[in-house]
């Protein structure tokens, strides 16, 4: 199913939880996790520019109780969902999302994408060359990107010149060694990919708009799995990203600071993921609308997978 959401409507942009004119786009879920019980659905429920009109996952009754929980249509085949909605989010690993994403992509529907949208660069590029091929919008849900107020200073910064370098971490306690694992820790994907992948594409997703794309890259590994990143990006500034999901638990938070000929400036404090992730709907609506592509859609998630690869590509095995 494809809503008209043409570029002839062209309105102006939305705001979270603006309803943008015309009929309402409908969302369909896939995905029944923890990150879908406590961001997707409550996000999409409380949105009121487009319907929540249904979900799909892989247990059959983990999908009923929660379309249950919002009075939704529970739907038993993922081609169902996809010929009734305008939209597919996607709370799915990377690799059961990427191929589930073409196939969405190839019935229409404009493709609410997870991070990372894909673990191999192959995959993740078949789901860019699906948004193309098939004239659909994308938007990858990269949380600082569309958080406030972090998605502000992204774009602050970025107009700034005269960088010279930043340092990034993103210190999870999901696997504490000294504590109890997170409600996040029941995600096989999560175990055998850890920090490089899950928290990897947030720190990219700020470094490359303020810093430009990555030029060179080098990984090393420390304790539990860690990893540290060394890069260089196409404006000449270097970067660092220290990246975990095993941090102690007294250890673990997030921070990012750039130094340049402008001082030095420190990613702010955000919270309101669920708001967040509305803003990232407002924005897949207006590129599905405008036929603008969002500079954080598919191809962006692509380019991130091929340097989280080649990272990886780095590293002895765990």
């Amino acid at each position: 199913m494809s809503s008209d959401l043409s570029p002839a409507a062209d309105p102006a942009p939305t705001t979270a939880g603006q309803a943008p004119a015309g009929p309402h786009p409908r969302v369909g879920l896939l995905g029944t996790g923890p990150w879908a019980h406590r961001t997707h659905a409550p996000a999409l429920a409380a949105h009121t520019g487009s319907e929540f009109a249904g979900v799909w996952g892989r247990r059959p009754e983990a999908a009923a109780e929660l379309a249950r929980k919002y009075g939704v249509k529970v739907y038993e085949d993922p081609d169902e969902l996809f010929a009734d909605c305008d939209v597919a989010a996607f709370a799915l690993p990377p690799d059961v999302q990427a191929p589930l994403a073409v196939r969405a992509a190839a019935a229409g529907c404009h493709l609410l994408l997870d991070k990372p949208v894909a673990t191999t660069p192959r995959d993740a590029r078949a789901v860019a060359d699906a948004v193309e091929g098939h004239g659909v919008a994308s938007v990858v849900f990269l949380t600082l990107r569309f958080a406030e107020p972090t998605a502000g200073w992204v774009a602050e910064q970025a107009a700034r010149t005269g960088w010279f370098t930043a340092a990034a971490h993103w210190l999870g306690a999901v696997f504490p060694p000294d504590g109890t694992p997170s409600a996040y820790a029941d995600s096989p994907w999560r175990k055998d990919k850890g920090g490089l992948w899950d928290v990897g594409p947030h720190a990219l997703s700020v470094l490359i708009p303020i810093l430009g794309d990555v030029t060179e890259v080098s990984a090393t590994r420390g304790p539990s799995d860690v990893v540290q990143l060394a890069l260089r990006h196409a404006s000449g500034a270097a970067s660092t990203a220290v990246l975990s999901l095993g941090a102690p638990s007294a250890a673990a938070g997030v921070g990012l600071e750039l130094r340049g000929s402008e001082g030095v400036h420190a990613l702010p404090g955000w919270s309101d993921v669920p708001g967040a992730y509305g803003r990232a709907l407002d924005a897949l609506l207006t590129a599905a609308r405008t036929g603008t592509p969002d500079p954080r859609g598919a191809d962006f998630g692509a380019r991130l997978t091929e340097i989280l690869a080649q990272a990886e590509a780095q590293l002895p095995a765990l």
